[in-house]
């Protein structure tokens, strides 16, 4: 007899635990960095549409293999097309691949987590503002400090998952999604309220299509995919948690929908702020580490009791927003220890903690002691990155929508798309959704693959 799993308890959670994961760093850190390397509203732009009409396919792809299979991203396919040995054998792949995202997103996680520290302990206040680049530097090459928050911010993180689907990420997303909306709208309305804001606005909403290149489209329609969790293992986990009356169409919709918002929202906090400061939009992953506090110190030299608020206040916006990233990719490890293995919830995160706590060591002291152990150029943390986002998750996007579209049932995934014709106003719709994941998401997926090996 299959043992009862976890699952959502409704859909405001569904909607939650899956805006929680997408809504993350993907948008807060690494969206404005993109938006500034990658012409400015041009590549907003690309970047809606191509979540509407490419990522939104995907995401609902991902949805559909788990809610199908009922179990973990790992057993997903070879649950749903046994005795194929092409899908059992990249059946690891949504396993290693949050493994690996997880491991450095908690670097990144810690960094925030000092930050926030060093924002209430009044260093920015106090600090030069053209040494603030100086401060992260001093930071990340340092040997046991990164490390520790890094293991410390991942110990935050696991506790959630450890405690469960619904007492833990649930109810995590719930309460922790709300307060972070608050607090980006907070931050994007004082960024708006500087000088020289509009032109941060501008940068983001007014086109300059002599900006559009191939590189652009490719690069919003990955910063789409990346944003949206889609490749990770974790929407078909959490798809495996949806309710089998649970309409998957408005789900999939209101998770885009709000991650399309945050992001917007992240730029409009960041941008203005940015270009109030007279600081390259450009400056790349650092950006926020580094142009940001900056602007605090500046600030700091006007009103510092509003320099120290404002600075906490974005530092803990960072934090909340990796936590829900790291969460979701802690729990994708977690649901394939616990069935496959049978592991107490409790034991799975720990190993996962161990296994994402060694490999994010050695990514924290890549900026340090391991600083020249380098291949093409690249630390171990920029390996695990360049490697996961540009091709581990690229291929497993393109396998989810080849697998829904050429390996499953039509049939089959009518029935989950429509709750078996329950659903009466997703009928007419099925047949577009279904032509876009099956022709137009892998041309998408093999398009953004192809551009960054080639220009």
């Amino acid at each position: 007899m299959e043992k009862k799993r976890e699952g959502f308890g409704s859909r405001t959670a569904v909607i939650f635990a899956m805006a929680g994961s997408a809504i993350g760093l993907g948008n807060l850190w690494r969206f404005p960095y993109m938006v500034g390397e990658h012409g400015g509203a041009v590549f907003v732009l690309i970047y809606i549409v191509a979540t509407i009409l490419f990522s939104l396919p995907i995401f609902i792809a991902e949805v559909i293999i788990g809610r199908r299979s009922h179990t973990n991203a790992r057993d997903a396919f070879v649950r749903l097309a046994p005795g194929k040995p092409f899908w059992r054998s990249i059946s690891v792949l949504p396993i290693l691949i949050p493994t690996i995202i997880a491991s450095y997103y908690s670097v990144i996680g810690g960094w925030s987590l000092d930050y926030f520290f060093k924002a209430c302990s009044l260093e920015f206040l106090h600090a030069d503002p053209g040494t603030t680049s100086g401060i992260f530097t001093g930071f990340v090459s340092s040997t046991w400090v990164p490390v520790l928050m890094h293991l410390l911010f991942l110990a935050m993180s696991a506790i959630v998952v450890a405690l469960g689907v619904k007492a833990g990420i649930e109810k995590f997303s719930k309460f922790i999604l709300p307060v972070l909306f608050f607090l980006i709208v907070a931050i994007a309305l004082y960024s708006m309220s500087l000088p020289g804001a509009g032109e941060g606005v501008r940068y983001l909403f007014k086109p300059d299509f002599s900006e559009f290149t191939p590189r652009t489209f490719a690069y919003a329609l990955g910063q789409s995919f990346y944003s949206l969790s889609l490749g990770m293992g974790i929407i078909i986990t959490y798809g495996s948690y949806v309710h089998r009356n649970e309409n998957i169409l408005v789900s999939s919709a209101g998770t885009a929908v709000s991650d399309l918002l945050f992001a917007l929202l992240a730029g409009l906090a960041i941008m203005p702020a940015v270009f109030a400061a007279g600081i390259e939009p450009g400056a790349g992953p650092g950006l926020i580490f580094q142009s940001i506090p900056y602007i605090f110190c500046k600030m700091g030299q006007e009103a510092p009791a509003l320099s120290t608020v404002v600075a906490g206040l974005f530092f803990f916006t960072v934090i909340v927003a990796a936590m829900t990233s790291l969460i979701s990719l802690i729990e994708v490890g977690t649901a394939f220890l616990v069935e496959k293995f049978r592991m107490r919830r409790g034991r799975a995160v720990f190993v996962m903690f161990l296994v994402c706590g060694a490999a994010g060591t050695l990514c924290s002291l890549s900026f340090g002691p391991l600083s020249g152990l380098k291949v093409s150029g690249m630390n171990i943390f920029d390996i695990f990155d360049w490697v996961a986002s540009n091709i581990l998750l690229l291929i497993m996007a393109f396998l989810s929508v080849v697998f829904v579209g050429f390996v499953m049932k039509k049939e089959d995934v009518r029935d989950e798309f429509t709750n078996g014709g329950t659903k009466r106003r997703n009928v007419p719709l099925f047949n577009a959704v279904y032509f876009l994941i099956k022709w137009v998401a892998p041309i998408a997926v093999l398009l953004i693959f192809f551009t960054n090996f080639t220009l």
